[in-house]
């Protein structure tokens, strides 16, 4: 157990006092740097995760505020084939299920670059995307979103309704864990809907990130983890009501919730809420005991990591990195490795190519530097994408090259 200062939960506001995981000092996770950078000072922050006693919600403090991690932004969704495939997918299944129309609007809370509102601006369905990150905004219009530059919350809600706007389809993937503070967005989103409306939410599920060891999903721009039964009774506070919820394999098992407003009763409450809660409570997500066992497995598997690559140096075999995802900056910095163990990453995302990783100073080429350097090794940090990633580098097995992941535990793919 560590004291957290008395920092007040996000949520509820009780004093945070017990550890979930504690990672260390890591700069936030996509600051990456400029050569002219590496020689300047880097703020480092604690990566502590707590675990609230009252309302089991682990988060992290607020160390970084939000305007500087979003504001100017790496991450482009549309770099990712899976990603889209399944925006597209999405929202083939939400216009038919909830017979969404030509004046339908829907609004995305932190909508990137486009990647998800294109595919109903193609049907001339009205959008709204609502994203902080000006840089990725920018792309987004560049399609024809409109994009209103905003942080979402109870402020810039009641300012969209006073303009006549409220939402049939509330779209939020992954940016609930991203908000400091909840209480706010929630609210935001209750006011914005209208009385028949849906709210759908993505964010990684925490029963599934213990499960399976994956401590790299922890970030600073990640403020909260949910377990279903946390995020139902979040929603429930601002009388919102889950009414159906898919388990999802992206991002190493994410949730789909399901939510309207609590008075609306034209959505019954479907089989699967209750199955997932009472598997939850089987768990022991209703426990704090069950929370306070994942620091000591984090540790292991450091040492897993580590070990690995150690070995595989001082058998004089060399070791690449593809991606330059957040979760691989929290595992590299959590791991101490840097390129005594890492020579290099690849992305194919051109925004970071020429940058040096946050912390650790890898540095980012594009993926055509594998082919160049033929490594024996190519440790796949972006773990969730491991499916899409090893057919496009298929080719790596011509000069007898193996890909590893790292997470839920060091394995080299045949």
């Amino acid at each position: 157990m560590h004291a957290a200062n008395g920092a007040p939960c996000r949520f509820c506001g009780t004093p945070l006092r017990h550890t979930f995981t504690d990672l260390g000092m890591s700069p936030p996770c996509e600051s990456f740097l400029s050569a002219d950078q590496l020689n300047h000072m880097e703020a480092f922050y604690p990566l502590h995760a707590f675990v609230c006693e009252e309302c089991l919600l682990v988060q992290l403090q607020e160390y970084v505020s939000p305007e500087s991690i979003f504001t100017e932004y790496a991450y482009f969704s549309s770099y990712s084939d899976s990603w889209l495939a399944h925006a597209k997918a999405y929202s083939d299944e939400v216009i038919e299920r909830f017979d969404l129309g030509l004046d339908s609007l829907t609004v995305e809370l932190a909508s990137n670059d486009g990647y998800l509102l294109r595919w109903f601006v193609e049907r001339g369905m009205p959008v709204l995307g609502i994203e902080p990150a000006a840089n990725v905004a920018r792309q987004a219009e560049k399609r024809g979103i409109p994009t209103l530059v905003r942080f979402f919350g109870r402020e810039t809600a009641t300012e969209l309704v006073k303009a006549g706007k409220r939402a049939d389809l509330i779209v939020g993937n992954n940016v609930f864990a991203h908000v400091p503070d909840l209480c706010s967005f929630t609210e935001g989103m209750k006011i914005l809907l209208k009385p028949h409306g849906v709210i759908t939410l993505e964010f990684p599920h925490l029963m599934r990130l213990m499960a399976g060891n994956q401590f790299d999903t922890i970030y600073h721009e990640h403020f909260s983890y949910f377990s279903f039964l946390t995020a139902c009774r979040v929603l429930g506070q601002f009388g919102l009501t889950v009414f159906d919820v898919k388990e999802l394999p992206t991002h190493g098992g994410s949730l789909r919730l399901y939510a309207r407003h609590a008075e609306d009763g034209s959505r019954p409450v479907t089989e699967r809420v209750r199955e997932l809660a009472e598997r939850e409570m089987n768990a022991g997500f209703t426990r704090l005991s069950t929370y306070r066992s994942f620091d000591e497995q984090v540790k292991r598997t450091k040492r897993k990591i580590l070990a690995f690559l150690i070995e595989a140096r001082q058998a004089g075999k060399t070791v690449a990195g593809y991606g330059a995802p957040g979760k691989g900056n929290t595992l590299l910095n959590y791991c101490g490795i840097r390129t005594d163990l890492l020579d290099y990453t690849v992305d194919r995302n051109p925004y970071k190519h020429g940058k040096f990783l946050p912390g650790t100073h890898i540095p980012v080429f594009p993926p055509e530097k594998l082919f160049e350097t033929k490594p024996d090794y190519v440790l796949i940090l972006p773990w969730n994408l491991k499916d899409e990633i090893r057919s496009q580098l298929a080719w790596i097995h011509d000069w007898g090259g193996k890909l590893v992941v790292p997470i839920p535990d060091v394995e080299v793919l045949e």
